[in-house]
């Protein structure tokens, strides 16, 4: 299946150019919110539950329950939906008159940008200090390293982002069997490319890649081809984003039911008919499968379909966080950590019970309303380019 190309002039007046519509920048905003404030409830478990300070998994089939499994579940849904959109809003944004070099220097400087923060700031958010020589690879640095490939890539013809993108998504899985050691003085750069793990760097450092590139890269530069179905006129374009949605899940499906390839895990039966179904859905993050992907991506794409008709009432809050994504990134995580401290201090202990979790999460959500709304209507009034890189 090929992605559709640009329509002619005809059909172009019939459908505006991306950007346009304020209802298809709804759809992207709109599904972009809500995976950030979906984002924001994996953080607070992360920083509140007990099973997080007692070292339980929440996807160990032999520890969880259905609901502490399926909280961690439905957070599978944001990093896949974020790389995925942020490669779609490279592509809108080209066709906003931007020349390829005037994208792809803006692709350069935000991706370095984006490296920068994960390095200094968001060490200092996570953390709460400031030990750079001991370092990681977060979610960050995964889309800052995308957006660099990417500002190659878009130079080239415009089926080569798609082919690439769909490549290592589908193919990288094949090299599970290599092992970091195989590359002798090289180990690092295959955790930083595909295994998650910690190498040593200079005398006494660290750095630890939670998020190896591959296939983050390919997600990206397969969103950048997925800007050229958001051309198209509104039931072309839904038609597509509904097969490209189903089809997905549907090679989720059968790939997974094969059990042969596809993830690092296999699946297996379990006493309990539902938890055979968390075992079904048990795919592997880190680095992102194929079945991972396949499942995430392709909810993804079914609700930008759904969404693209117009934004409900009770989904009109998330546009705002939509509209200033990386604002809200930044804020979230120190907050949550503060509160985590705070409560440490307050109750003495560590860990609380998920209804605690949930009831953090939408404090946290409603307490970030007000600044992200605040910011949205600076950016829409300004038009500074150094608002562009939050």
């Amino acid at each position: 299946m090929t992605m559709p190309q640009a329509e002619n002039p005809t059909a172009a007046t019939a459908a505006p150019a991306a950007g346009a519509s304020g209802s298809r920048l709804e759809s992207i905003d709109v599904l972009r919110g809500l995976v950030m404030v979906v984002m924001a409830l994996d953080h607070v478990r992360d920083y509140f539950h007990w099973g997080v300070a007692h070292g339980f998994d929440p996807l160990d089939l032999a520890t969880t329950t259905p609901v502490l499994f399926f909280t961690r579940f439905v957070t599978h849904f944001c990093a896949p939906t974020f790389m995925l959109l942020a490669g779609t809003g490279a592509a809108m944004f080209g066709a906003r008159g931007r020349t390829p070099g005037e994208l792809s220097r803006f692709l350069l400087a935000r991706g370095a940008w984006l490296i920068l923060l994960e390095l200094t700031y968001f060490h200092w958010a996570w953390d709460f200090n400031f030990d750079l020589a001991h370092n990681w690879g977060l979610v960050i640095w995964a889309l800052g390293w995308s957006m660099i490939v990417l500002a190659g890539l878009i130079h080239l013809p415009r089926w080569a982002p798609l082919v690439f993108g769909l490549v290592l998504i589908a193919g990288h899985n094949a090299l599970d069997g290599i092992k970091p050691e195989a590359w002798g003085g090289w180990a690092w750069l295959w955790h930083v490319l595909h295994v998650q793990g910690t190498f040593k760097v200079g005398a006494g450092g660290s750095f630890w890649v939670m998020y190896p590139l591959v296939p983050w890269v390919g997600v990206m530069a397969a969103g950048y081809a997925l800007g050229a179905v958001f051309q198209q006129p509104a039931e072309v374009r839904r038609r597509w984003l509904w097969r490209l949605g189903l089809g997905a899940l549907a090679a989720f499906a059968v790939v997974r039911g094969l059990n042969v390839y596809g993830n690092l895990t296999p699946w297996t039966p379990q006493p309990q008919a539902g938890f055979t179904v968390l075992s079904f859905l048990d795919v592997t993050k880190y680095p992102p499968s194929l079945c991972y992907l396949l499942v995430t991506l392709g909810g993804a794409l079914i609700a930008l379909a759904l969404l693209d008709r117009g934004t409900p009432r009770w989904l009109q809050p998330f546009l705002v966080f939509g509209r200033v994504p990386f604002f809200y990134y930044l804020l979230h995580i120190p907050l949550i950590h503060a509160l985590s401290v705070l409560a440490g201090r307050i109750w003495g202990r560590e860990g609380f019970s998920l209804a605690i979790v949930y009831l953090v999460w939408a404090g946290v959500v409603v307490a970030l309303y007000p600044l992200c709304r605040w910011f949205a209507g600076v950016k829409r009034r300004h038009r500074s380019v150094w608002l562009s890189y939050l």
